[in-house]
Order: structure tokens, then sequence, then C-alpha cells
């Protein structure tokens, strides 16, 4: 069942995007060659707390996530736990945080390049990657349904020649971090529930330089690209309005 979100909620979601948008402005800051992401996740474990802010991902699942912060470097697509590996010039590295605020979420990944980029497809990756999470948000309007957000982000990602990732979804978002409806990064337009004022969604594209198959890690969260491709994801939570899509994680 998808939830519509009456006022105070959604004035909580505001809170918690706003909270969580101003913990992402420090990490260019903090984020450097030499850095491990183990170290990336202390600083925001820490950032989180002077924020007011509770962490959804630690302990999240089976077997539990053990950090506050999924970080993905280069092939790895999503849920990478935190390690002692220092960062290298020209790694691609996605941050991933879900985080309330009295009770509501708000859910967000930015991806950074260390020092210079690796190439210019990776920047091109990069680019896509927002590109594709701008088209879908634009799509989350009253009456539109649920995969004409997809088709857009497929839409972008494959006129680049970049692989969609079919194995991961964006989703419904709310007092959990995940509700319904699913919303996949890939699909014909037209299908799934209609989009009605009120609904929250959290919009992920998830995109590859190569193909977009994956293989999951013995630590059963660890997902790369099979072939070893660069991978890129990055989120936005979305408010669905009257006016249309508020972000609730840009400021």
């Amino acid at each position: 069942m998808i939830v519509r979100k009456n006022n105070h909620a959604l004035s909580l979601m505001r809170e918690a995007g706003k909270r969580l948008a101003k913990v992402f402005e420090k990490i260019p800051l903090v984020i450097k060659t030499g850095m491990t992401s183990k170290e990336l996740d202390a600083f925001l474990e820490c950032f989180l707390k002077e924020s007011g802010m509770h962490a959804e991902c630690k302990g999240y699942g089976v077997p539990p996530f053990p950090a506050v912060s999924c970080i993905s470097v280069n092939d790895v697509i999503v849920h990478g736990i935190p390690n002692s590996i220092p960062f290298k010039e020209g790694d691609l590295v996605t941050v991933d945080i879900c985080a309330s605020y009295n009770g509501y979420c708000a859910d967000m990944a930015r991806t950074y390049f260390i020092g210079k980029p690796s190439s210019d497809k990776a920047i091109e990756l990069v680019k896509a990657a927002y590109n594709a999470l701008d088209a879908g948000i634009a799509m989350v309007l009253i009456g539109n349904r649920i995969s004409d957000i997809s088709s857009a982000i497929q839409t972008v990602v494959e006129s680049h020649g970049f692989g969609v990732v079919r194995d991961f979804a964006g989703h419904g978002i709310g007092k959990k971090m995940h509700e319904d409806p699913e919303i996949l990064n890939y699909g014909n337009k037209g299908k799934g529930p209609v989009i009605e004022e009120g609904m929250a969604f959290a919009i992920e594209p998830m995109i590859t330089l190569g193909d977009y198959k994956v293989r999951m890690d013995a630590d059963k969260w660890t997902a790369r690209t099979a072939d070893g491709s660069l991978a890129a994801h990055v989120e936005d939570t979305v408010i669905v309005t009257s006016d249309g899509p508020e972000i609730t994680t840009r400021l």
C-alpha cells in the first residue's frame, strides 16, 4: 500500500531532507586521497548526531549493516560496507545515507571523484546519472504513473550507451526507509500506480559504464558490476505536491 502523507508528516520529511542535505554539504570538505571509507563513515556518524538525525542504515537487514552510510567505490554499485582501504586518485566514490528526523526519513546519495577523474567516460557516467535523476524527478507529477519515472531514467542513461541496473530500485519513503511503491530505473511508461499528492519517493538511478549485470560479495551487501566496470548512483527524496515535485534533499 502506498501511504499518502498528511501535512504534519510532510513537514517532518522536509526537515529531515534539509538536515541530511546539510550533512552532504560537509562531505567535499573531508573526503580526500588516503582517507578510508571507514574514516569517512566515522565523520558522517558525527555529522548525523550533530544534526539530530538517526541513521537508518546501521543495524538494518540481515546480516545487520554495520555502518551509518553505504560507501561504494568504483565497480561497487550500491551497499558498499565502509572498510580500511584508502581512497586513491581517480576513485569514483558514492555515499548513500538514509536518516530520520523525529521518525521520518530522508534518503540521499551522491557520487564524488577523488582528485582528478580517471577518464572522460567516467565524467560522462556521473553526469548521465545526475541527468537521469533529474529526468525521473520531472515525472513526479499528479496523474502520472510510477513507470513514467522509470522510463525517463532509462531513456537518459541508454542515450549515453550506459547500463541501467535491474537488481535494485528506488522506493517509497516515509516513516520507514523502504515503503511502497518499488520504482524501477527501467521500463515502459504508463504502467503502475497513479502518482497522487502527498506521496513521497526515493528516486535513485544506478548505472554502469559497461553491462548492467550484478555480482554480490560474500558479505551479502556489497553489489558490484559483474564485468568490473565503473558504477554511479545518485538519489534524492521527493514529495508529490500540487505544484510539482518537491526535492527535500536539495537546499
